[in-house]
């Protein structure tokens, strides 16, 4: 079974950077790809990035393309998004999710593509 529990969400001022992670208390961690996604206050839920099982393949958003950087350790099943030279706008929940299937660009960035979802941690940037 995966369980999802996100952590390393704050407040960091715009240009700042952090890490927030996601770790899985279950034993398959290595089989599913992996992703996050966010919510900011208002919208709904978006893409952010997504990682391959051996984490060889990655997949960004254009809104955080060269700016963030998804990576995995399956060793410590941990998922990780470095996210450098935050704006305002990357204000959200963010959260993991785990899918059993294929890393496929066109359906990695749908949320129909995951079975399990973390509880989400929350990142403010402030101006």
């Amino acid at each position: 079974q995966v369980q999802l529990v996100e952590s390393g969400g704050g407040l960091v001022q715009a240009g700042g950077s952090l890490r927030v992670s996601c770790a899985d208390s279950g034993r398959t961690f290595s089989s599913y790809v992996m992703a996050w996604f966010r919510r900011a206050p208002g919208k709904e839920r978006e893409f952010v990035s997504a990682i391959s099982w051996n984490g060889g393949n990655t997949n960004y958003a254009d809104s955080v393309k060269g700016r963030f950087t998804i990576s995995r350790d399956n060793a410590k099943n941990t998922l990780y998004l470095q996210m450098n030279s935050l704006k305002p706008e990357d204000t959200a929940i963010y959260y993991c999710a785990a899918g059993l299937t294929s890393f496929e660009i066109a359906t990695m960035h749908e949320e129909t593509s995951y079975d399990y979802w973390g509880q989400g941690t929350q990142v403010t940037v402030s101006s």
